[in-house]
């Protein structure tokens, strides 16, 4: 029986197409189950802004496999910037623990193989869904338990003791949120393309209010619904993907960024802004932030709105880069450059939740 892509695999836009006869040799070199030989057929998925996502068909007398490669982008890149490497050995450190992530297979360091560095991982056949309000799940009972998981999933990443699973070396312990003010004020800087007064102000105010407490757990840095696969008969986590953004950093800022559905919407995302929680079945943000510190041993969170705030300003920096690769030619997503208007309107709105006035 011919392998049968998903749904959402398309042909490669133009500036992302991959050498499939160069790319069949490598898996033939590296990757067991395809050490009889085959050919590819590789698909790309839809979304993945950062890195570029694909799926791959290996077809060969041995058998069939169902492959998920996730490459670099081509063109110049932000130094630190889509580290296919790190997502690679993080998932490899969870494999068998409580946090569910796809099987990693290999790495490839040699950019001449398709163009740059990139890694196979076992396909998780399932459910992604991009609207947070889960439109065609069966209605408010599976959706609560839905979200019941997905906060599940993210108190299981942050009880991982990352040293005894290899990750000790993985980010600086301490200090995480003031490093990555900086870190994400020199990404937005390096990829500007005009002035936006909203984003100043936001840099200023998390630049000299950083929480006082602080905290050292391994993080996802882009946790949200659209990166988890779940079952497609159950309402259960299968793997969370898209890892560029690990680190070991505070725990907080992961449950704060999948909170930001509650206040805004992404192009071709839904938004949980305006929902009616008590006929979805779905937590409101209040319920996700009680069922989390309930998984996780802690009491109330302090200082929310800052880490709400740079969750957004983190989001708005990210959303600069898609929209400078978007003008550049080499995002991987078609819509990218709707992110141009999102930086504005992303600035705007974490200056609001800080009480930040622009100007």
């Amino acid at each position: 029986m011919p392998l049968v892509p998903p749904k959402s695999a398309r042909p490669p836009r133009e500036a992302h197409r991959i050498d499939e006869a160069s790319l069949a040799r490598w898996l033939v070199a590296n990757v067991d189950a395809c050490r009889g030989g085959g050919s590819v057929t590789a698909l790309q998925f839809q979304g993945g802004q950062s890195n570029p996502t694909y799926w791959i068909g290996f077809s060969g007398p041995d058998g069939d496999q169902e492959l998920v490669l996730r490459k670099k982008p081509p063109g110049d890149l932000l130094p630190s910037a889509h580290a296919v490497e790190r997502e690679y050995r993080v998932m490899r450190a969870l494999a068998g623990s409580d946090v569910p992530v796809p099987e990693a297979i290999a790495l490839c360091e040699d950019a001449a193989v398709i163009g740059t560095p990139f890694f196979v991982m076992r396909h998780v056949p399932g459910r992604i869904f991009w609207d947070p309000q889960l439109p065609g799940t069966s209605g408010p009972d599976e959706r609560r338990a839905i979200y019941d998981d997905l906060v599940r999933a993210l108190a299981a990443l942050h009880r991982v003791d990352y040293a005894a699973v290899g990750l000790g070396d993985y980010g600086k312990i301490g200090g995480f949120v003031p490093r990555q003010v900086q870190r994400w004020s020199r990404q937005y800087e390096a990829s500007r393309t005009g002035d936006v007064p909203a984003m100043e102000a936001l840099m200023a105010f998390l630049g000299k209010s950083a929480p006082k407490h602080d905290e050292t757990t391994l993080v996802h840095g882009d946790y949200r619904i659209d990166n988890v696969i779940f079952a497609g008969s159950e309402p259960r986590a299968l793997a969370i993907i898209d890892w560029e953004l690990s680190t070991l950093g505070h725990p907080v800022s992961d449950l704060a960024y999948l909170c930001m559905g509650y206040h805004l919407a992404l192009p071709g995302r839904g938004s949980l802004v305006g929902a009616d929680f008590g006929a979805l079945g779905i937590p409101d943000e209040p319920g996700i932030v009680e069922a989390y510190c309930k998984l996780t041993g802690r009491g109330a969170i302090e200082d929310w709105p800052y880490f709400m705030a740079f969750g957004i300003f983190r989001l708005a920096a990210i959303a600069q880069g898609v929209y400078k690769r978007s003008l550049q030619g080499n995002a991987s997503s078609e819509s990218a450059g709707a992110f141009g208007a999102a930086v504005f309107a992303l600035a705007d709105l974490g200056c609001n939740i800080a009480g930040v006035r622009p100007g």
